[in-house]
């Protein structure tokens, strides 16, 4: 126990009194304290916990917790990343909870998970848990726990029964899956006293996530975080936080300046968050609140902003407050591959907001591009590095950072169909060699990982013993591969789950989970 990790920390909500039979729960988020409490949703799920009079809740991190209950009757986890799962596991030992569900008796709690990563695609580690939230918790969260009270003095089964019957949350136990041959694909999902489809919950509210603590501990240090808007109006198909998050949902522009006075009364530290901030309908008038007199001393930190939209008043804005670099998100320098991942620019845009980046007066501009992009030729990538150093023409001075990634397919998007284009892997290093030696800042995401996070955002139950005898080998692509060795015949091959293209119309491993849009729309979105 690591009491210290929470003397720092300033609530901004008033934790309730739990009744002498308030229910025991335990919410951990499966990484260190310093990450889990800057995850602003962690933050606002248990700040709803620690607000009914009704749950006594404990915090569990790696490497601390709070005071935890004897007898705990649920233990939660919010998974924000997919290669965090072998967290679950160490802290499931902890607890002396049994790993797999079907392991467990009576006597031991239900174990429920939620986040985007379980949302996304809950399959490769739905063996490890009884219950999963599918969807927005701020909807989710208060309907288990109410549902779970009322059925506290059944038997496990029942209350999975009855769990199960509950809009948005899913029971995998009850779910037959089928497939053809121990290394086929899947051809058979078969709900079993359970709906045959489950259904994604929305919270459709006009007040979204805004920090519950603020804290020196937290990996942004004593930063206020408040969520601006909900998913991204612009549909890129290869998105998933655009896809699974629809509709587009602002925050009113009234709760978000009372969120953010509040959190100024004990911070000087803000940071704005969402998928594509700068589309808020009211943005001008934010950022007018944002620039009063009464806000200079305010840092202020922005989420990747859509590029048309960095003008050179918010540049000017940022380096007022104390920010010296904004981030935009180009996909790639080539009009070719923008107009396949349907990202809505053209490179006059791009270099516009570089321009107005500088006239604003930063220094620092961030890019994030994607290389293995189906239908990517050694042409597109050359392209990129022609607009960056057109960029660099254009905005003479101002620092260049390419950020860039593999394209990973995920579930519930366009291009879930599509696997890893092994290609990314050379390509990688070509960019960089190319932009380096032209002074521009390159950073690449691992493509070894991109592997993984592909095998488990793609993969079905049967992943779930991949990932459990890699954990024995090490953290590394290799250990995956030792994995899957061992299981051969057992399982597919990983480069059925990571690099195979799928024809539309197989049974998806998530075919009995619907997100915002039917499987009929998303095949009409992958052909435009």
């Amino acid at each position: 126990m690591s009491p210290s990790l929470f003397t720092a920390e300033r609530l901004l909500f008033t934790p309730a009194v739990p009744r002498a039979d308030a229910t025991p729960v335990v919410f951990a988020f499966p990484n260190q304290y310093q990450v889990g409490i800057t995850s602003l949703g962690y933050q606002g799920l248990w700040a709803a916990l620690a607000s009914r009079t009704d749950v006594a809740v404990s915090r569990l991190f790696t490497d601390g917790h709070e005071p935890l209950p004897r007898q705990p009757a649920l233990v939660g986890f919010s998974l924000s990343w997919e290669l965090d799962y072998s967290h679950i596991f160490a802290l499931l030992e902890l607890l002396g909870i049994p790993r797999r569900s079907q392991q467990r008796q009576e006597s031991d709690p239900l174990v429920f998970g939620g986040g985007s990563v379980l949302t996304g695609n809950p399959e490769p580690l739905a063996d490890f848990f009884d219950l999963v939230l599918l969807g927005d918790g701020e909807k989710l969260l208060g309907d288990l726990i109410s549902t779970y009270r009322d059925l506290e003095n059944a038997s496990r089964f029942q209350k999975l029964q009855g769990l199960a019957q509950v809009p948005g949350i899913y029971v995998p136990s009850l779910y037959q899956v089928t497939y053809d041959g121990p290394t086929g694909p899947v051809t058979r999902i078969e709900a079993q006293g359970a709906p045959p489809q489950v259904h994604k919950q929305t919270y459709r509210g006009s007040v979204l996530c805004a920090s519950t603590v603020v804290t020196a501990a937290a990996a942004w240090e004593n930063i206020y975080m408040v969520e601006v808007v909900r998913s991204c109006p612009e549909m890129c198909r290869f998105c998933l936080a655009s896809y699974l998050n629809l509709p587009f949902r602002p925050a009113s522009l009234e709760s978000l300046i009372d969120a953010l006075e509040r959190g100024l009364k004990v911070t000087d530290r803000l940071g704005l968050l969402g998928a594509s901030i700068t589309q808020h309908p009211e943005f001008e008038a934010l950022l007018d609140f944002l620039d009063l007199p009464k806000h200079d001393g305010v840092r202020l930190s922005l989420a990747s902003v859509r590029t048309n939209t960095l003008t050179e008043r918010l540049a000017a804005l940022l380096v007022k407050r104390h920010s010296h670099s904004a981030t935009i998100a180009i996909e790639s320098g080539s009009p070719h591959i923008r107009q396949l991942v349907n990202k809505k620019l053209e490179d006059g845009e791009i270099l516009q907001a570089a321009v107005n980046a500088k006239a604003g007066g930063l220094t620092n501009l961030k890019l994030y591009t994607m290389v293995g992009v189906p239908g990517e030729t050694t042409s597109d990538l050359q392209q990129t590095v022609d607009l960056v150093m057109a960029i660099k023409r254009a905005a003479p001075g101002l620092r260049l950072t390419l950020g860039c990634s593999t394209f990973v397919p995920k579930a519930h998007t366009p291009w879930q169909w599509y696997g890893v284009r092994s290609a990314a892997q050379k390509r990688l290093p070509w960019l960089q060699k190319q932009l380096q030696s032209q002074g521009v800042e390159f950073r690449p995401e691992s493509y070894q990982w991109s592997v993984i996070q592909a095998l488990i955002s793609r993969g079905d139950r049967r992943v779930s013993h991949i990932l459990e005898q890699s954990c024995s080998y090490g953290d590394s692509l290799g250990s995956y591969r030792r994995g899957a060795k061992d299981l051969r015949a057992q399982v597919p091959d990983l480069d059925y789950y990571v690099h195979q293209d799928w024809q539309p119309g197989v049974v998806l491993p998530w075919s009995h989970l619907q997100a915002a849009m039917p499987e009929s729309t998303l095949q009409k979105h992958l052909a435009l």
